[in-house]
C-alpha cells in the first residue's frame, strides 16, 4: 500500500458525515443559546412564588452593542425587569390570570401591556425625529384625493364626541400617517391626546374610533412635547387603545354566552 492511502482502511465518507453531524449539533446549541440574548432569565410562576428560569443552554455571555445614537445597549441584560403593571392573580394557583387594579385602561396587562422601549425619539437617516406633526414639516401633506380630517369630529364607540381633529402625524421615514392628533372637546387649555392610525376609522363625516369610549379620551397618555413622541410614549398609546378592546366597557370581558 501506498504512503498516505488511508481511503483502502478508513471509511472518509463516513467520517466526513460523523464530522457534519458534530458540526451541525453544535450549530443548533450556538443558534438556541445566542437566541436567549432577548427576553430572559424568564420569570416565571412556581409552588413557591415567581422564579427564575433559563433552561438549557445557559445564558451566553453579555455583549456591549454600541448604537448608531451614541447609547450603550447590553443583551443578555442583567438588570431585573422593571415593567410596571397594575395587576394581581385571580387565584393561586400558578398561571392564573391578571386582574387589574384600578383603572384596567392603565394596568398594562393582557391587550394593554406594552414594552419598555428608550424614553427618547426614534430618529431618521438624518438624526431628526421620525415622527413629527405636520405642521412640524411643511413639506409633507395630504393627498388631495384623500379626506382631510383637520377639524372633523372624534367618536368613540358609545357615539360621544371625544373631540376635533387638530393635526396628524407623519412618518416621514416610510411617508404614512401614524397618528390622528386630538383636541379634546370641553379642555379649556386645548389639550391633545395622540389616536393611532390603525385604530380609527376616517369618514368624510368624521373618524369613528371603535376601542374606547368618548370619555376615555381624556385619560389616553400624553407626549412630552407637541411635536414629538418618544418611544416609550409610543408603547404606551398603543397600549391605552389596544386595553380599550377588553376593558373599555364591562361586556367585553364578559364571557360570551
Amino acid at each position: 500500500m501506498p504512503t498516505g492511502a488511508i481511503t483502502q482502511y478508513i471509511d472518509v465518507a463516513q467520517l466526513v458525515l460523523y464530522a457534519f453531524w458534530i458540526f451541525f449539533a453544535g450549530l443548533v446549541l450556538y443558534l438556541h443559546r445566542e437566541s436567549k440574548r432577548e427576553g430572559y432569565p424568564l420569570e416565571i410562576e412556581g409552588n413557591k412564588g415567581r422564579v427564575i428560569a433559563v433552561g438549557f443552554p445557559s445564558l451566553p455571555k453579555p455583549k456591549t452593542y454600541l448604537l448608531r445614537s451614541g447609547r450603550v445597549v447590553m443583551a443578555p441584560n442583567p438588570q431585573p425587569d422593571a415593567q410596571p403593571y397594575s395587576a394581581e392573580p385571580y387565584s393561586n394557583t400558578p398561571g392564573a390570570l391578571l386582574e387589574p387594579i384600578g383603572n384596567p385602561m392603565l394596568a398594562a396587562v393582557g391587550p394593554g401591556s406594552y414594552a419598555m422601549r428608550p424614553d427618547i425619539p426614534d430618529l431618521t437617516v438624518h438624526d431628526t425625529p421620525r415622527i413629527v406633526p405636520l405642521r412640524a414639516d411643511t413639506t409633507l401633506g395630504i393627498d388631495s384625493g384623500d379626506v382631510d380630517p383637520r377639524g372633523l369630529p372624534v367618536v368613540g364607540t358609545d357615539g360621544a364626541v371625544a373631540g376635533v381633529v387638530r393635526d396628524l402625524w407623519i412618518d416621514r421615514a416610510e411617508i404614512i400617517f401614524r397618528y390622528i392628533e386630538v383636541e379634546l372637546a370641553g379642555a379649556t387649555d386645548g389639550r391633545t391626546v395622540l389616536l393611532p392610525m390603525n385604530f380609527a376609522r376616517v369618514k368624510p363625516r368624521g373618524i369613528q374610533v371603535d376601542s374606547i369610549t368618548g370619555a376615555q379620551f381624556a385619560d389616553v397618555p400624553r407626549t412630552k412635547s407637541e411635536v414629538q413622541i418618544t418611544m416609550l410614549e409610543e408603547e404606551r398609546v398603543m397600549a391605552y387603545y389596544g386595553a380599550g378592546t377588553l376593558y373599555a366597557t364591562p361586556g367585553r370581558s364578559e364571557p360570551l354566552l
